[in-house]
């Protein structure tokens, strides 16, 4: 099979392939609910507000099982891991279709959630391979950048896909959500037969106990976060939540430190190539999943308030749509500027651009061109990123924990947007009791969540110069 690399265990195209078609599958989930949610709304009978928990679930349970999935994956073969999500995740995809409840579709809808993991997996599995000839790191992201584009690729498809296959369907919801669940089965086939094994480390042991703390730390602290975004910040028991997560990672600490495998190795995450990386992931979090519903909002906002685009939901959906093929442009050239500069220094790039872009938001907002032009930079900036960060925690991982390193990333980008999801639902609800009649949030509202994006960004930026300058390159680079 033709390989990039001839040399046994290379990192074939075939491969690449394969978790492509994973991938697709994986933005097809992410993009084909959106146009149906209020639908799903109406066919569950509850309120708009309501759908927020479902979102809610989901955060919860990948925040959870990620990590314990990658550590498996590492212990016991990353493909074999890759097959138990993605049977999960049909499971719960089928689920939906017959789901007529809020109770049920919430159970449904949280499990669905394992698929988050896949990327995870995908890249340490890539790494794996990569390492047996001397090149993972650069082979890896090369592989990551496809599979971004991949993943962009199949929200695009899904987001199209989603209004109009109701619509073909004569407004059947049942039959609408049967789409994404055969595309999760039909991907099972494809990593059963495409996708070879990683070589795992024997005599690994799954840490039972150290999980289980780590696991009540991120329980409520995401718990937290969850709640204070649903009751407002008056519902002061909630902080009481996200404090005491916090003091669990005291034990956590302790405990992780004495153990011959722990659970997470903090004298790895403790390492210069490693802690920014995972730093870095959480900020970008910030604006990867807390940003999007205020620029849908402010987007749709009636000028007459002073702000805002007015745009039709049509013309909402082109947003997002430039904003996710910027994606994949920046996903692309990534690995062609980690050649040119250094892996680090492109990180460092990136990061500064999502930071401009939102900055820009600052003067330039009135105005559709403004607004397309620095979600544009912002696009360019995070496309690089959301490939990048696993592939360049796995780079920096020992043997037997590429999974877990990675699927870190995917962790504290949870929590960021978990955090950014409850500061910037508070600061905008607050600015609907000052905005012209009532109905859209202030402009300062909409500057703070421009500003925590931009200045989180600028953050991560900074922190990455803490990384060796060398950092992320194959040897041979």
């Amino acid at each position: 099979m033709t390989s990039l690399r001839s040399r046994s265990g290379a990192i074939t195209f075939g491969l690449i392939g394969y978790l492509f078609l994973v991938e697709i599958v994986s933005g097809i989930l992410q993009g084909y609910y959106v146009p149906l949610i209020s639908d799903l709304v109406r066919y569950l009978h509850i309120h708009d507000a309501d759908f927020n928990w479902f979102e809610a679930a989901q955060l919860l349970l990948s925040a959870l099982v990620v990590p314990i999935l990658a550590k498996l994956g590492d212990m016991f073969g990353h493909k074999r891991i890759l097959l138990i999500s993605t049977v999960l995740t049909a499971a719960a995809s089928w689920a939906l279709v017959f789901a007529d409840n809020f109770a049920t579709f919430l159970i449904a809808w949280a499990l669905q959630g394992f698929y988050v993991v896949w990327l995870p997996l995908e890249v340490a599995l890539i790494f794996d391979r990569g390492r047996r000839t001397g090149t993972g790191a650069s082979q890896t992201r090369k592989a990551a950048a496809f599979l971004v584009v991949a993943l962009e690729a199949g929200a695009i498809i899904g987001a199209l896909l989603g209004g109009r296959v109701f619509g073909w369907l004569g407004e059947n919801v049942p039959l609408t959500l049967t789409v994404p669940a055969i595309a999760v089965t039909l991907v099972f086939f494809a990593i059963l037969f495409g996708v070879p094994e990683s070589i795992p480390i024997r005599g690994r042991s799954l840490d039972m106990v150290g999980f289980g703390i780590l696991t009540m730390g991120l329980l409520l602290i995401t718990s937290g976060l969850t709640l204070l975004r649903i009751n407002g910040p008056g519902a002061w028991w909630v902080y009481l939540l996200i404090i005491a997560g916090l003091l669990v990672f005291i034990p956590f600490g302790r405990y992780e430190l004495k153990q011959d495998d722990p659970a997470i190795d903090l004298r790895v995450l403790r390492q210069p190539t490693m802690w920014p990386v995972q730093l870095t992931a959480g900020l970008i979090g910030i604006s990867l999943l807390g940003a999007q519903a205020p620029l849908s909002t402010y987007a749709g906002t009636d000028p007459s308030h002073g702000y805002g685009l007015g745009l039709h939901s049509g013309d909402r959906s082109t947003l997002i749509g430039v904003y996710l093929i910027s994606m994949i442009v920046g996903a692309v050239l990534f690995p062609l500027l980690s050649r040119r500069l250094s892996p680090r220094a492109t990180l460092i790039v990136a990061a500064f651009f999502v930071a401009v872009g939102y900055l820009l938001f600052i003067p330039f907002h009135l105005e559709v061109w403004q607004v397309f032009l620095n979600m544009i930079v912002v696009g360019l900036g995070s496309g690089a990123l959301v490939g990048a960060m696993p592939a360049a925690a796995a780079a920096a991982a020992p043997p037997g924990q590429t999974g877990i390193a990675a699927a870190l990333t995917n962790t504290t980008k949870t929590i960021g947007g978990s955090f950014a999801s409850a500061v910037f639902g508070i600061v905008l609800a607050a600015g609907v009791l000052t905005a012209a009649a009532g109905t859209a949030s202030s402009l300062l509202g909409y500057m703070t969540v421009w500003v925590v994006c931009g200045v989180g960004a600028l953050i991560a930026a900074v922190l990455l110069f803490f990384v060796p300058r060398l950092a992320f390159a194959d040897a041979v680079e």
